[in-house]
């Protein structure tokens, strides 16, 4: 399996209007591989968009507490997804220790849903589970701590690095709990304005690169607002960049 893939929530509003074009336009990238969100609402695009463009699934990101699962990780298994991703838990639940304990809890109880379906669950962080201490901790890491070893993490190194972490050394400390990471670049704010090619802004990439070796690579953006406007031409910019390509 390649180290490299692309969150589909990126190029939101292109899937949205032409799923198929748009996985297309991914492909001729030279991505193989993508990261969907939305797995239910989006399994009829996906399920004949992903191989007729030569692309798989490995991880998707997917709301999970309070949600349906078993249809949730029923899709995923029909798609060929082995891991879902909760992608946010809101900044107010990871201020209080008991709080941080309820969300490990609803993630660990989501594994065993997840396991009678042979997938398995996984966390994505944002800036505020960093920037919140308990104990002078981050409160993403007391959350780690009580996870389950089934469940996975996926560490967004751009908003780890927002939130005051210094990413590299967050990967270090979390091993290899961490099954992928989002690669996104620039200048850190929390709206996400200003973000940029991955190796172009002010994360340290290379370093964030070597510290999770084995880690899934997953381009991103949130939004892109930099120079040209074209998003899938920031997007190659960022296979470029991880890959060496210069085709």
């Amino acid at each position: 399996m390649s180290l490299l893939s692309v969150q589909l929530y990126s190029v939101r509003d292109a899937f949205a209007a032409d799923p198929a074009d748009t996985l297309r336009r991914l492909a001729a990238i030279g991505f193989t591989q993508v990261e969907p969100y939305g797995v239910v609402e989006n399994v009829d695009a996906l399920r004949a968009g992903l191989p007729a463009n030569g692309l798989s699934a490995p991880t998707a990101h997917a709301r999970l507490i309070g949600a349906d699962q078993p249809a949730v990780f029923a899709a995923a298994a029909e798609l060929g997804i082995g891991l879902v991703i909760d992608p946010l838990v809101k900044p107010e639940q990871w201020q209080d220790p008991a709080d941080i304990a309820a969300t490990a809890d609803a993630l660990n109880a989501a594994a065993k849903v997840a396991a009678e379906h042979g997938v398995t669950v996984g966390y994505h962080n944002h800036w505020w589970e960093l920037e919140s201490r308990i104990d002078g901790r981050a409160a993403f890491e007391v959350f780690a701590d009580q996870l389950d070893p089934a469940v996975a993490l996926e560490v967004d190194t751009y908003w780890a690095t927002a939130g005051g972490e210094d990413a590299a050394a967050l990967l270090g400390r979390l091993g290899d709990r961490v099954k992928a990471i989002h690669v996104k670049d620039g200048g850190l704010a929390t709206d996400a304005t200003g973000q940029l090619p991955a190796g172009q802004g002010r994360v340290p990439v290379a370093e964030v690169l070597a510290a999770a070796p084995d880690a899934l690579r997953v381009v991103e953006f949130d939004a892109f607002d930099g120079p040209g406007g074209d998003l899938f031409e920031a997007i190659s910019a960022s296979y470029t960049f991880l890959t060496g390509d210069r085709r």
